[in-house]
């Protein structure tokens, strides 16, 4: 009783600790596109091998007060100068640089998004060892020498549809020595577009399969020539194939049809019984199938009519619906798409 309260109340604790840390990290440093970092953003501390040398310092000083040697005192205070030299070049090797969000590209939902970002010097100032972690999924080292510029990309591994904004990205650096850690914490304001996770079915429910989906089916007509088939009572005289009789052959008649286009409907009450996610991730298979064979479909959700068309505009304004459906910007992306068009 007594350690599960402990644990529970040492919970609540570190929650309450933590939340004051991202509010305190928010005003500190607010998410932006583009970081330019400076002393407000830049934070330094000594590593492991830092504070065993500090360490040694202070047990070569106390030796060198005990035995009054000179050339011990001068061997210590080396040391520590070294040491304060090693702050600035740590903190300088941060200082000046721009991170930059360049863009995040839309997946499926269990697939890893790939975010690039940029990162840029104003200076002619070499940078080393420049090291960007992200939630431990992926990390990336460069040195900026001889370009002023350089793109990174990053992989993150989603989960749900919707917008993916991942946490802040760290970017830390231990050069020269290694004694000290100079890091920063970005929030680069930047999400990617996570799309259902395909879900495949067998027929599409409520479409017949005789012709293929969204292909123009024949239909009783005159228009054009379809083929053969046996002398039915009532037909056309026009329509007998003489030269089949003629070779004493059966009898015969000309079979012609007229086209109708039909477009299909990917509607969300095809998959009724099932749960929302599920039927989003079968509408979401359907709208790739037919979007592979290039052929016209529309997309029917609660709220949402999308006009049958094809074509990768069409393909991807269907698939941002359904990412977005039960959003608060869901109304608003079959609008933010044809405007990016």
């Amino acid at each position: 009783m007594v350690s599960a309260a402990l644990s529970e109340s040492w919970q609540r604790y570190r929650e309450r600790a933590q939340r004051r840390w991202r509010r305190w990290l928010n005003r500190r440093i607010p998410p932006a596109k583009k970081v330019t970092l400076d002393q407000k953003r830049i934070f330094i501390f000594p590593t492991r091998i830092g504070f065993f040398f500090l360490f040694t310092l202070l047990v070569m000083l106390v030796a060198a007060i005990n035995y009054q040697n000179n050339m011990s005192f001068a061997l210590t205070f080396l040391l520590i100068n070294i040491f304060v030299v090693t702050v600035l070049h740590t903190y300088g090797n941060l200082a000046g640089l721009t991170v930059h969000a360049v863009r995040a590209s839309p997946v499926f939902a269990g697939q890893r998004a790939e975010f690039e970002i940029m990162v840029s010097r104003a200076s002619r100032r070499q940078y080393f060892g420049l090291h960007f972690d992200w939630l431990k999924q992926d990390s990336a080292i460069i040195n900026l020498q001889d370009r002023q510029e350089q793109h990174i990309k990053l992989y993150l591994r989603t989960e749900r549809r919707g917008w993916y904004k991942p946490e802040r990205l760290r970017l830390d650096t231990v050069y020269p020595l290694g004694m000290l850690r100079a890091w920063t914490w970005l929030d680069l304001d930047i999400r990617a577009l996570v799309y259902p996770r395909p879900l495949a079915s067998g027929d599409l429910p409520g479409v017949s399969s005789d012709q293929p989906d969204g292909m123009a089916e024949p239909v009783p007509g005159s228009d054009d020539f379809y083929g053969l088939r046996d002398y039915q009572r009532g037909d056309s005289l026009r329509h007998v194939f003489w030269k089949s009789v003629a070779k004493g052959q059966p009898l015969q008649s000309k079979h012609y049809t007229a086209y109708a286009d039909r477009s299909v409907w990917l509607d969300w009450n095809l998959f009724e019984g099932l749960p929302p996610e599920q039927r989003l991730s079968h509408l979401c298979y359907w709208v790739l199938e037919f979007d592979r064979r290039n052929e016209e479909y529309g997309l029917r959700l609660p709220g949402v009519t999308l006009e049958p068309d094809s074509g990768e505009n069409h393909r991807l304004t269907a698939l941002r619906q359904l990412a977005l459906w039960g959003s608060p910007d869901g109304n608003s992306a079959v609008t933010s798409m044809r405007a990016a068009a």
